[in-house]
Protein backbone atom coordinates (compact mmCIF):
# COMPACT_ATOMS: atom_id res chain seq x y z
CA UNK A 1 0.00 0.00 0.00
CA UNK A 2 1.07 3.14 -1.04
CA UNK A 3 -0.38 6.74 0.26
CA UNK A 4 0.76 10.42 -0.01
CA UNK A 5 -0.51 13.40 1.29
CA UNK A 6 -2.83 15.32 -0.83
CA UNK A 7 -1.44 18.29 -0.75
CA UNK A 8 2.01 17.15 -1.51
CA UNK A 9 0.50 15.15 -4.57
CA UNK A 10 -1.08 18.35 -5.90
CA UNK A 11 1.83 20.29 -5.48
CA UNK A 12 4.36 17.51 -7.00
CA UNK A 13 2.76 15.35 -9.30
CA UNK A 14 5.83 14.44 -11.35
CA UNK A 15 7.75 13.40 -8.00
CA UNK A 16 4.90 11.66 -6.73
CA UNK A 17 4.72 9.63 -10.05
CA UNK A 18 8.50 9.20 -9.57
CA UNK A 19 8.16 7.71 -6.42
CA UNK A 20 5.29 5.34 -6.85
CA UNK A 21 7.40 3.84 -10.13
CA UNK A 22 10.27 3.66 -7.71
CA UNK A 23 8.34 1.77 -5.54
CA UNK A 24 6.66 -0.30 -8.02
CA UNK A 25 10.27 -0.80 -9.98
CA UNK A 26 11.75 -2.16 -6.76
CA UNK A 27 8.56 -4.44 -6.24
CA UNK A 28 9.02 -5.88 -9.44
CA UNK A 29 12.83 -6.62 -8.46
CA UNK A 30 11.59 -8.27 -5.77
CA UNK A 31 9.38 -10.55 -7.93
CA UNK A 32 12.00 -11.40 -10.55
CA UNK A 33 15.27 -11.17 -8.46
CA UNK A 34 14.66 -12.71 -5.29
CA UNK A 35 18.47 -14.17 -5.06
CA UNK A 36 20.41 -10.71 -5.43
CA UNK A 37 17.35 -9.12 -3.39
CA UNK A 38 17.82 -11.57 -0.34
CA UNK A 39 21.99 -11.00 -0.71
CA UNK A 40 21.35 -7.51 -1.23
CA UNK A 41 19.63 -7.78 2.20
CA UNK A 42 22.11 -9.73 4.14
CA UNK A 43 24.89 -7.54 2.56
CA UNK A 44 23.35 -4.45 4.22
CA UNK A 45 22.94 -5.51 7.30
CA UNK A 46 19.15 -5.66 7.22
CA UNK A 47 19.03 -9.32 7.98
CA UNK A 48 21.75 -11.78 8.88
CA UNK A 49 20.07 -14.89 7.30
CA UNK A 50 20.14 -15.01 3.25
CA UNK A 51 18.34 -18.24 4.08
CA UNK A 52 15.05 -16.34 5.61
CA UNK A 53 15.63 -13.56 3.53
CA UNK A 54 15.34 -15.40 0.47
CA UNK A 55 12.24 -17.66 1.66
CA UNK A 56 10.18 -14.37 2.41
CA UNK A 57 11.04 -13.09 -0.72
CA UNK A 58 9.48 -16.08 -1.88
CA UNK A 59 6.23 -15.89 0.21
CA UNK A 60 5.74 -12.67 -0.19
CA UNK A 61 3.45 -12.50 -3.57
CA UNK A 62 5.65 -9.02 -5.48
CA UNK A 63 4.17 -9.82 -9.02
CA UNK A 64 0.46 -9.58 -8.31
CA UNK A 65 0.31 -5.60 -7.92
CA UNK A 66 -0.59 -5.71 -11.88
CA UNK A 67 -3.49 -8.82 -11.24
CA UNK A 68 -5.43 -7.06 -8.17
CA UNK A 69 -7.67 -4.20 -8.13
CA UNK A 70 -6.66 -1.58 -5.70
CA UNK A 71 -10.41 0.06 -4.74
CA UNK A 72 -11.60 -3.71 -4.36
CA UNK A 73 -8.88 -4.10 -1.40
CA UNK A 74 -9.52 -0.15 -0.21
CA UNK A 75 -13.65 -1.45 -0.28
CA UNK A 76 -12.87 -4.43 1.45
CA UNK A 77 -10.97 -3.15 4.56
CA UNK A 78 -13.00 -0.13 4.70
CA UNK A 79 -16.09 -2.05 4.92
CA UNK A 80 -14.52 -4.59 7.81
CA UNK A 81 -13.33 -1.13 9.52
CA UNK A 82 -16.70 0.29 8.93
CA UNK A 83 -18.70 -2.94 10.47
CA UNK A 84 -16.76 -2.41 13.74
CA UNK A 85 -17.23 1.38 13.97
CA UNK A 86 -13.50 2.41 13.51
CA UNK A 87 -14.33 4.20 10.32
CA UNK A 88 -17.60 6.42 10.30
CA UNK A 89 -17.50 7.03 6.85
CA UNK A 90 -18.90 4.45 4.10
CA UNK A 91 -16.41 2.32 2.28
CA UNK A 92 -17.92 4.07 -0.95
CA UNK A 93 -17.30 7.68 0.62
CA UNK A 94 -13.42 6.16 1.52
CA UNK A 95 -12.84 5.98 -2.19
CA UNK A 96 -14.58 8.94 -3.50
CA UNK A 97 -12.91 10.76 -0.88
CA UNK A 98 -9.63 9.17 -0.25
CA UNK A 99 -8.41 7.71 -3.61
CA UNK A 100 -7.14 9.05 -6.91
CA UNK A 101 -5.75 6.07 -8.50
CA UNK A 102 -4.73 8.37 -11.85
CA UNK A 103 -0.87 7.78 -11.48
CA UNK A 104 -0.95 3.74 -10.52
CA UNK A 105 -3.43 3.43 -13.84
CA UNK A 106 -0.71 5.58 -15.70
CA UNK A 107 2.49 3.21 -14.40
CA UNK A 108 0.38 0.30 -15.26
CA UNK A 109 0.00 1.22 -18.94
CA UNK A 110 3.78 2.02 -19.06
CA UNK A 111 5.11 -0.36 -16.93
CA UNK A 112 3.29 -3.37 -19.56
CA UNK A 113 6.28 -5.75 -19.80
Amino acid sequence: MVAGNKDFVARHPVATKRALRAILRATDICSSNADRVARFLVEGGYTKRYDFARQALNDIPYGTWRDYSPEDTVRFYALRLHEVGMVKLTPQKIIAQGTNWRFLNELRKEMKA
